[in-house]
């Protein structure tokens, strides 16, 4: 008898679908590197939703911190550990992989799904292709920027946004600036620097008082190199930045907002973007679907998160009407 049940057992779990008799395994391949906080966001909203069930491995690209030359380098490196772990679906993190690999990908049958993408994914070429799709991610910029008119006390005339000089940074400009380095937001004055400099970086917002700006924007500022061409930290780089000041910092990103940070702002969050795109996976995963028949998407609209510490060095007061929509951090 228990010899007929054990056959039985065997049959039963030879006829169940592969993803509930094994751990399917997730390649999770990041344009950036583990120390950067978008990437350590989105991972955990990645984390949420597959860690409990599914087996996750990752490689780390780090185009924030090394020269463009070695990119294609760093996406061949990739494709060896794709090629090493073979794992049943891939979610590649931001602009970087998707504009190395993604071409690549679309030759395989292998599922994809991206995140954080800031240009349109036919410049990547891989719109037509049916395995893969994911989430968009749309920073917030012209809506943003009129909350600050909410916050300080003059009249906000002109505002300096500034930019490192990444493939992302070029893509916002491009794809909600229409490459425009000045424009008006809600009568708003909008200066847009992509700078790739430290020095440089440091003298435009030393001045940025003199020259008339009543705040400024710290966008991204991962790829900043210093007078001997090496790569400044991103921490190095935003602590200075909002230690020195001489006018207010807000931010588009949650990274870059708390003590010593930027005051804050209407900001996306990775982990929206690491839940929404680890969801798809899911669903791929579990009934077979094909990515293209998910569509592409855009995750949440962003919130409002301000640093406590920092509202209370420039004396700001959130109106009442915001305060109830508010994130606190210190």
């Amino acid at each position: 008898m228990k010899t007929s049940i054990n056959a039985w057992l065997c049959l039963l779990l030879l006829c169940l679908p592969l993803h509930l008799s094994a751990r399917q395994k997730v390649l999770i391949i990041e344009s950036y590197h583990s120390e950067y906080e978008w990437d350590q966001s989105y991972i955990k909203g990645i984390k949420s939703v597959l860690l409990d069930d599914f087996e996750l491995s990752y490689f780390q690209m780090n185009t924030k911190r090394l020269p463009k030359d070695s990119y294609p380098q760093r996406a061949d490196k990739a494709w060896q550990y794709f090629q090493k772990v073979q794992p049943d679906l891939v979610i590649l993190g931001d602009d970087n992989a998707l504009n190395y690999l993604g071409r690549r990908f679309s030759k395989t049958s292998t599922p994809v799904i991206y995140l954080g993408i800031n240009n349109n994914p036919r410049h990547y070429h891989v719109h037509r292709s049916k395995n893969i799709s994911g989430v968009l991610e749309r920073p917030l910029i012209k809506r943003a920027i009129p909350t600050v008119t909410q916050l300080l006390a003059q009249d906000t005339k002109s505002i300096l946004l500034m930019f490192d000089n990444s493939l992302t940074a070029h893509t916002i400009l491009e794809e909600i600036f229409s490459s425009n380095t000045q424009i008006k937001i809600s009568g708003i004055k909008v200066d847009i620097r992509l700078i790739g400099e430290w020095e440089v970086w440091k003298t435009r917002l030393l001045t940025a008082s003199e020259s008339s700006y009543d705040a400024v924007f710290l966008g991204l500022f991962h790829t900043l190199k210093d007078k001997n061409g090496r790569h400044v930290p991103a921490e190095q780089v935003l602590q200075w930045s909002a230690q020195n000041s001489p006018v207010p910092p807000f931010a588009f990103w949650d990274f870059a907002v708390g003590e010593d940070k930027a005051i804050g702002g209407l900001v996306l969050f990775g982990y929206e973007q690491g839940k929404l795109a680890a969801e798809m996976a899911r669903e791929v995963l579990t009934t077979g679907i094909q990515p293209y028949r998910l569509g592409t998407k855009t995750a949440e609209k962003g919130r409002y998160l301000f640093s406590s510490s920092q509202l209370q060095k420039y004396g700001i007061t959130l109106p009442e009407k915001l305060s109830a929509k508010v994130m606190l951090v210190e």
